[in-house]
């Protein structure tokens, strides 16, 4: 198959080209899996940004593949395996989003604090493509606020954004994904930049250029800080963290809040936090989203372990916590934390 011709632009087929149509001739299913499996963090982290919940992302990935099985006769090697392939993954997307009606944030009822997506899930870092140079998971596009940003783009819209801006496909060949004119295709990008320079205004918005993936050593400082006054009850301590303009939220509960941090502290100690009974905190650093974040452990007084409560994840601005974004960790073991300490 090496050196195969595609019949519309007479160029080489690449190998994963070549063997993917070998598979296709032959129904090989065990050959199938081998080579679409390479493709499927990137998928998925694609799906992701389309839907901001990783559970649903994975199983559109999965459809995905089966999608792919059953259209493999249509793969001609007109364009690349993995071109092919995302085109599949977004339309997957799109027609889950048009049948989903919970699907588009909700307002929040509170001033100036935008809309909610009580749908949002963090992505593990462990599932993120290898290869750190992948521009697909600049950390950029896979932290928080910018999949929430995301999700304010009606779901064709989205589907642009991403392909153009994101993966960097050029206009043609997101325009024949998507079957829509060019003309179309740069009338809803540029009403998607509009939306996204709206919801994120202080945010780098280059997001194709190249980007830090580690954590800073100021990132480190402050989740340790967070994590030692959490355990400690300090309060006084929590609150030095905490950035007056706070934006704060805790899934799926509805409800972000923007607040000093003297009422945050107050509020979670109104809801019981750092009371008897939930005053037993252990921790330990992750990230998610490519994002510095506590695992949050709470014993409780009729209980000899530390059982995993919920993930905390942090945007830290100039040493001091501007977002915190907390989700209930529960039942959740592809976050692959351990259930107790």
């Amino acid at each position: 198959m090496e050196g195969l011709l595609t019949m519309t632009d007479a160029r080489p087929l690449g190998a994963d080209e070549a063997s993917f149509i070998a598979v296709v001739r032959s129904g090989d299913t065990a050959r199938f899996a081998l080579i679409t499996e390479r493709h499927r963090r990137e998928l998925q982290v694609h799906c992701y940004r389309m839907l901001a919940n990783y559970e649903d992302a994975q199983d559109m990935t999965q459809e995905t593949f089966l999608r792919a099985w059953n259209k493999r006769e249509s793969f001609k090697g007109h364009a690349a395996l993995r071109t092919w392939l995302y085109r599949i993954a977004t339309n997957v997307c799109l027609d889950f989003l048009e049948k989903r009606n919970d699907r588009t944030p909700v307002p929040s009822g509170l001033p100036d604090s935008g809309s909610e997506v009580l749908y949002l899930q963090p992505y593990p870092d462990r599932m993120l493509p290898e290869d750190p140079q992948e521009s697909v998971v600049a950390r950029e596009t896979i932290e928080l606020a910018f999949i929430v940003a995301v999700q304010h783009l009606p779901p064709r819209q989205r589907a642009v954004f991403i392909l153009r801006d994101v993966v960097g496909w050029p206009a043609s060949k997101a325009a024949d994904a998507l079957d829509l004119t060019i003309a179309s295709l740069t009338s809803a990008l540029q009403r998607a930049r509009v939306t996204m320079r709206e919801q994120l205004p202080d945010r780098r918005l280059d997001w194709r250029s190249p980007a830090a993936h580690e954590l800073s050593n100021d990132e480190r400082g402050v989740v340790k800080s967070y994590i030692d006054a959490h355990e400690r009850n300090d309060l006084d301590g929590l609150m030095s963290l905490l950035r007056d303009d706070l934006r704060f939220v805790m899934l799926p509960e509805a409800g972000t809040s923007v607040i000093t941090a003297k009422d945050a502290v107050d509020g979670w100690v109104s809801g019981g936090l750092f009371q008897p009974g939930y005053d037993d905190w252990r921790c330990i650093a992750t990230t998610v989203n490519r994002m510095p974040a506590a695992a949050l452990y709470l014993r409780t007084p009729d209980d000899p372990e530390y059982r995993l409560f919920n993930i905390a994840v942090l945007h830290i601005v100039d040493g001091k916590i501007a977002e915190l974004t907390g989700f209930d960790a529960t039942d959740k073991p592809w976050l692959d934390l351990p259930p107790k300490l």
